[in-house]
């Protein structure tokens, strides 16, 4: 196997590939260097073992890289943010008229969801477009209850959360309307939409997927 790998290469043939002639004691350094450099992982020793005994295959090395994980920022917990007062809405920032552009924006919202409200438009698909809606914003009224100091209560939805509405009235006084055992009506652009509110005991962002069925019932 020696013998076949440092014999010199034919006159004609260096001189094709315009290559000069080498000794044997070069051709070996060069056969042991890059047969180091193809298994760098293995002794001389074993080098020489292995092509005592079989051919080899050589491929050529890749160093592999260590792949940096990338570190996620985590959020804040559940009560992280209770301690932090996140969603805490200020005396000072109770006031109606502060939450009215917010509500015409939800306006233009649900036109736009509801491709215009026009005349023609079914009330199911309205009915069933608000209950998957973004309430953040709508003027909403407690039509029933069965405590009956929420009965008609009206203001602008300031926050939704799983089992509650926090909504600030024209008085200026903020109100949290549990949505269980309650009923509640919004009116925009001539549509009256009702909501069983014990329908909706989700948050914002799990009902948009959420697939609801037919009429609600509240047993006052």
């Amino acid at each position: 196997m020696e013998n076949i790998l440092y014999q010199p290469l034919p006159h004609q043939t260096a001189k094709l590939l315009n290559i000069q002639p080498q000794g044997s004691e070069e051709a070996e350094a060069f056969v042991k260097a890059f047969l180091k450099r193809s298994m760098p992982q293995k002794s001389d020793k074993k080098i020489q073992d292995l092509f005592a005994r079989k051919a080899v295959i050589l491929n050529h090395f890749h160093k592999r890289r260590k792949r940096q994980r990338k570190r996620r920022g985590k959020g804040f917990s559940a009560k992280q943010r209770r301690e932090m007062r996140l969603f805490e809405i200020k005396p000072e920032q109770q006031r109606y008229e502060l939450f009215v552009p917010l509500h015409e924006l939800w306006k233009q919202y649900i036109r736009d969801l509801c491709n215009g409200l026009r005349p023609d438009a079914q009330p199911q698909m309205i009915q069933t477009k608000l209950l998957k809606a973004d309430l953040h914003g709508a003027l909403v009224t407690v039509t029933k209850s069965k405590c009956p100091s929420y009965v008609g209560i009206t203001g602008i939805v300031l926050q939704e959360m799983k089992h509650i509405f926090k909504i600030i009235t024209k008085e200026d006084k903020l109100k949290v309307i549990p949505k269980l055992n309650s009923v509640f009506s919004i009116e925009l652009d001539g549509f009256v939409s009702y909501i069983y509110g014990s329908r909706i005991q989700f948050r914002a962002s799990e009902r948009s997927a959420k697939k609801f069925k037919g009429k609600g019932t509240l047993d006052l």
